[in-house]
């Protein structure tokens, strides 16, 4: 009997994401009246975005009707339009829930949403029962569907009507046990530009388990026509954009210009589509370039960005791209160091040399460690922190690029007084090709990482680690 006045509210259940909704029913003498899906009441209560494509009807006019246990690659919000039944669930996702099993009743005033690799399952108990679900996928031939047999004595579903009464398909009575049953996999992590130094650091974060993928250009070029088409994207849970020009100087050439657009506006704004319409996760990582570097104090997520030059210029428009795909995390970051060459190995190598070098002295701003970027980056996605802008360098007291050399000869057993600081106008000055305008003020204030519990790392504690 369908129960009228309830609340919306959810109930999670034993298996993770698997969450019942009770649903509110006004009825009166002609019937009854239900929202069945209210996207914006539903989400603020906690049910997730997801995007649903296609909404489906499974009409029984007999009680009995018994059908599943299908897993498919794609989540399901599943209600009832009319009669009742009897509902079951087994998580059929690799893990330690594998196995779990929920079952309820459901009618029109109960719903439940079903995450993507949970088998879902049911019996009616009136005739003439609609059973509806909205999916947020299409059906496709290339996707894998994982199926469990509805007698499996593991799962020892408590069917009201036995099995043998019942009326179900020799498909369904077919499907294999659970022990012969292979685990869906989880939505695959995409890392992009995964040879740069901080794809490689990402490498080292996030380890090569059968869900991760790296890539290159050459493995994706993100200015292909069928980039749409060039994954089965509803497989992907996160993409992780570690790939971007970033040779300052050069951006302010013809061709550099041309090219630094095309890597970090025309691809990310093509990457930011294929995660908009996919549901997936899109990590971005910007610059403190974004800014021009004139403000008295350090700079705040939600400061207006201000470029100086070209490069500056891309990322912003690269920023403002990755912010309308619903589930994001634009990194913003500064001098960033890592594997291979940089600043601090050039600096120790000119000091093992002998050569004392001019050090540009009125930019201020803080290093960052390409491990720790892979970190904080690891952190918001394991923890689920809230979309949206966070800076990310290392913490403690800020230097200019001269006060960094000097720490890097002391560190490396040489005398810090050779380095002579400069301005940055001196140190360009006899500069022969296009040379791009620098921030002077870097320093990104860290108030909100640190607030979603990532463990900042001090920089000349970094700097000494790095340099050992």
């Amino acid at each position: 009997m369908t129960e009228y006045g309830k609340t919306l509210a959810p109930s999670p259940t034993s298996i993770p994401g698997l969450v019942v909704w009770e649903l509110p029913v006004h009825g009166d003498n002609r019937g009854w009246f239900k929202e069945n899906w209210q996207r914006e009441k539903m989400t603020a209560a906690g049910l997730p975005d997801f995007g649903p494509v296609q909404n489906n009807i499974s009409f029984n006019d007999a009680v009995g009707t018994t059908r599943g246990i299908h897993a498919e690659p794609w989540d399901k919000f599943v209600s009832v339009a009319a009669g009742r039944i009897f509902g079951a669930w087994v998580d059929l996702r690799e893990g330690p829930t594998f196995g779990a099993v929920f079952t309820c009743e459901l009618d029109p005033s109960r719903a439940i949403f079903v995450p993507r690799g949970v088998g879902n399952a049911y019996q009616t108990l009136e005739p003439d029962t609609a059973y509806t679900y909205l999916v947020n996928d299409h059906w496709s031939p290339d996707a894998s569907y994982t199926f469990l047999n509805l007698a499996d004595e593991t799962a020892a579903i408590a069917w009201p009507i036995p099995l043998d009464q019942a009326e179900l398909s020799a498909k369904d009575a077919a499907h294999p046990r659970l022990a012969d049953v292979t685990p869906v996999p989880q939505r695959t992590t995409l890392v992009l530009g995964a040879n740069g130094q901080l794809g490689r650091a990402l490498r080292t974060e996030l380890g090569d388990a059968a869900h991760i993928e790296y890539v290159t250009r050459a493995d994706l070029d993100l200015a292909s026509p069928t980039l749409a088409s060039a994954r089965r994207w509803r497989d992907y849970d996160t993409i992780v954009n570690a790939a971007a020009y970033t040779a300052v100087d050069a951006a302010e050439t013809v061709d550099g210009r041309r090219d630094a657009w095309a890597a970090n506006v025309t691809g990310v704004a093509a990457l930011s589509r294929v995660a908009r319409e996919n549901g997936i996760t899109l990590v971005h990582v910007s610059s403190d370039y974004v800014f021009d570097g004139v403000l008295d104090r350090a700079y705040r997520e939600d400061d207006p960005v201000c470029p100086l030059g070209v490069y500056g210029q891309t990322k912003a428009a690269g920023d403002a791209l990755v912010s309308a795909v619903p589930r994001h995390y634009v990194v913003r970051t500064s001098w960033v160091i890592g594997d291979g060459k940089n600043f601090v190995r050039t600096m120790a190598s000119l000091a093992e040399r002998g050569v004392d070098p001019r050090v540009v002295d009125d930019q201020i701003g803080r290093l960052t460690f390409t491990d720790d970027l892979a970190r904080g980056i690891h952190h918001l996605l394991s923890t689920h922190a809230p979309f949206g802008t966070y800076n990310l360098t290392s913490s403690g007291e800020p230097a200019s690029w001269a006060d960094i050399a000097r720490r890097v000869f002391e560190l490396t057993g040489h005398d810090p007084a050779r380095v002579t600081g400069v301005s940055t106008d001196e140190y360009f000055a006899s500069a022969t090709a296009p040379v791009a305008p620098r921030p002077r003020n870097s320093v990104l204030d860290l108030a909100r990482i640190g607030a979603s519990g990532f463990d900042l790392t001090d920089q000349g504690d970094a700097l000494a680690r790095y340099l050992n």
